[in-house]
């Protein structure tokens, strides 16, 4: 192995889909980033939002979604109310408008004890792969591919990667909880 390469990617991974899940997490403002899940039936395909209309943020708790073709205003609404926004979309024949209502302080709270979950379990995935490292220089050194001090310098590189990724972490869980908690 003596590179730990493959295992930091995989660290970088979790750290970029925790990223990913923030995202779609609304916190009272309008973030179009929530819509990029979304898939509106385009002519039998399934395409995203985004390559169907032009979204925009014209005030802090509106997104206006104004498709390519008026035809589609019916098929965007309906992926929206079937998503798990939980959000009514509001249309005027050219355009959508979805209204985000400010967040009660229970939903706030609700939501920064969500943020706190998907963060940990962001740490579970990053201490598994430490493991699975660990347990790849264990096996390396015990065949004698490595020698016991080329193990213990590698087993230090890991847990160094594994505490940088673990405090990024924790940045993002006190950054977004901070966001949601914001009035």
């Amino acid at each position: 192995m003596s590179d730990i390469k493959e295992f930091e990617d995989r660290m970088k991974k979790s750290i970029d889909a925790l990223y990913d899940e923030y995202s779609s997490i609304r916190a009272g403002r309008a973030n179009p980033h929530i819509l990029d899940k979304i898939r509106v039936d385009y002519y039998g395909t399934p395409s995203p939002l985004q390559s169907v209309a032009n979204i925009s943020v014209p005030e802090a708790r509106i997104i206006q979604i104004q498709p390519w073709e008026a035809s589609l205003i019916k098929e965007i609404e309906k992926a929206i109310l079937i998503s798990d926004l939980g959000i009514t979309p509001n249309n005027d024949g050219k355009v959508i408008r979805l209204v985000f209502p400010e967040l009660t302080e229970e939903r706030r709270k609700e939501l920064a004890k969500d943020v706190k979950k998907k963060g940990d379990n962001a740490k579970v995935a990053i201490r598994n792969i430490r493991r699975d490292a660990n347990d790849d220089v264990k096996k390396q050194n015990k065949a004698g591919d490595i020698s016991d001090d080329e193990a213990k310098n590698l087993e230090d590189d890991v847990q160094k990667l594994t505490d940088k990724y673990v405090a990024l972490i924790d940045k993002a869980i006190e950054d977004k909880s901070k966001e949601i908690l914001t009035v």
